[in-house]
């Protein structure tokens, strides 16, 4: 785990934090409309730059779950409606909802609802992603075969389980989408594989043995 303290960009309204060992440099961030981040401007973050409505929509775009943000009423980000697992091309699970992550330290706001989780074996920062997956050649296309059982409810406490030396076990409502944003699968039970190797990726299949994959 990096050193790297969440960082805090205070503005007269509201306040931004940002975690260096959540970012993956996605830039949703950057690439936004706006004065409120400008890449190598110190500061970095300007908040006063944007109203509070436009703060909070940019900040939950970071699917790591890097930025968060607090206004002077005290008043955060709040779960979603819906808890979500999307797949990415050649790269890691995106995770929002209302998540209980296993091991995540206390001082990871972030990850209450959002974040992006390793499957490709080689993150140096498990369970979260470190951006291993380009050195290492990862490769999946991110198409999910299965539909699962359903669910009657999206919301709910969507807990995550990194197995020691295996996969991720998730408890809760999940909807799985596919690379392409589909709909792919629905339910309360899920093992994800996350050491790269399984047959019927974004789910486990035992892979893990064969492969050696430690978790540490």
């Amino acid at each position: 785990m990096s050193e790297e303290k969440v960082v805090k960009y205070p503005g007269e309204q509201i306040d931004v934090y940002w975690d260096g060992r959540l970012c993956i440099h996605i830039g949703e961030c950057g690439h936004a409309e706006g004065d409120l981040f400008v890449g190598g401007r110190q500061p970095w973050c300007v908040p006063d730059q944007a109203d509070n409505d436009e703060v909070v929509e940019v900040c939950e775009r970071c699917p790591s779950g890097a930025l968060t943000y607090s206004d002077q009423s005290g008043h955060s980000e709040e779960a979603p409606d819906s808890n979500k697992v999307q797949v990415s091309y050649n790269g890691p699970l995106f995770v929002s909802g209302d998540l209980s992550i296993d091991g995540a330290p206390d001082d990871m706001p972030g990850t209450r609802f959002r974040a992006a989780l390793c499957r490709c074996g080689h993150s140096k920062n498990k369970p979260f992603c470190d951006n291993s997956h380009a050195d290492a050649g990862f490769q999946d296309f991110a198409a999910v075969g299965q539909k699962g059982p359903g669910i009657e409810t999206g919301g709910g406490k969507l807990q995550i389980k990194p197995i020691e030396n295996g996969p991720l076990l998730l408890s809760g409502n999940i909807t799985i989408h596919a690379g392409s944003g589909r709909v792919a699968w629905q339910g309360d039970n899920a093992a994800l594989c996350r050491c790269g190797h399984s047959k019927n990726k974004p789910f486990c299949d035992g892979s893990h043995k064969a492969a050696g994959f430690t978790s540490d």
